[in-house]
């Protein structure tokens, strides 16, 4: 496996791994790679530092820079990630997560059987798709539940 530190023709930087050099260089070829924050396929190798790991004896560990020591790994790197870390915060500090009972809870209140309240949760495609077509308001999240993420 090898990691590349990759950027888009808009700038965005995101790491990806590949099998191998050859692996990265197909998908690239053949347009099968995408930014992870834009959707841009236009992507390069960004510049990075090698990793280089030699049997001898271990390197001292580099100190972290002020500047490097400032950000958290889990915090957004983005504006397009704050963004939709601030959607994930607002949607689940407001509404009631249902599970995979997404598509029942919402039929069941558009008909009026249970009462009107904010919910999100999971619906197969085929469950989405017939409440759509049958008028009930759904709308698609583009993040997956805080309970499925690692």
């Amino acid at each position: 496996m090898i990691q590349y530190t990759l950027k888009c023709a808009d700038g965005h930087t995101f790491d990806s791994w590949f099998q191998s050099a050859a692996a990265y260089d197909k998908l690239v070829s053949n347009g099968l790679l995408s930014c992870a924050i834009c959707d841009n396929g236009q992507i390069q190798k960004a510049i990075m530092t090698p990793r280089v790991r030699t049997g001898r004896k271990k390197a001292p560990v580099p100190a972290v820079s002020e500047a490097a020591s400032a950000v958290s790994l889990s915090e957004p790197a983005s504006l397009a990630e704050q963004a939709m870390a601030e959607l994930r915060k607002k949607v689940e500090e407001n509404s009631d997560y249902v599970g995979t009972d997404f598509a029942s809870e919402a039929r069941a209140m558009y008909d009026g059987d249970v009462p009107l309240r904010s919910i999100y949760g999971e619906a197969r495609a085929d469950e989405a798709k017939q409440l759509i077509e049958d008028g009930v308001p759904v709308a698609p999240l583009p993040f997956i539940p805080a309970r499925k993420t690692n």
